[in-house]
């Protein structure tokens, strides 16, 4: 598995350090303002690999977001299941990162989210309430669509480009 650095569309490239730093500051600007931390993770296969993106959203609520995301690129896994799974783990992995990175900290007064990219029509109906109870069993709010914004829209754009 290659797992590329965080990446974010304002800053490119940014590594555990700045990505603390940056989450800090732009928090600061808005000391008042209410957030909401959202994690979401998407994949897209096809018949050389599947690719996997894991989103981190600050979103300030009412005023807009920031985000970062990991890329990482897997042998094709054709099982919607299995791909399912592996998202939810993603997510979840991404969060303990935090935690351990000291960026929860900072992260600590506002509520996390876990978007998954499941929903009530279409084959991963079947899935919900297994994915939304490891979710919930390990303390975090989970979503599906169509309000998990964070897997289906965000990680979602930069599944496409599979390369």
């Amino acid at each position: 598995m290659i797992v590329l650095s965080f990446i974010s569309p304002t800053f490119g490239k940014v590594t555990e350090a700045s990505l603390a730093m940056q989450v800090h500051a732009y928090m600061k600007e808005d000391p008042n303002a209410s957030y909401r931390i959202v994690i979401g993770t998407d994949s897209q296969t096809n018949k050389n690999a599947t690719v996997f993106v894991t989103a981190f959203i600050i979103h300030r609520i009412g005023k807009g977001a920031r985000f970062y995301f990991q890329k990482s690129k897997h042998p094709p896994m054709k099982s919607l299941h299995r791909r399912i799974y592996k998202e939810t783990e993603l997510s979840l992995n991404l969060m303990e990162f935090l935690k351990n990175s000291g960026i929860s900290k900072i992260l600590a007064d506002w509520p996390v989210e876990i978007h998954l990219d499941v929903g009530k029509e279409g084959e991963t109906r079947k899935l919900i309430q297994e994915v939304v109870g490891w979710v919930t069993a390990v303390g975090y709010v989970a979503r599906i669509k169509p309000y998990a914004y964070g897997a289906s829209a965000v990680a979602d754009k930069y599944t496409k480009s599979i390369g």
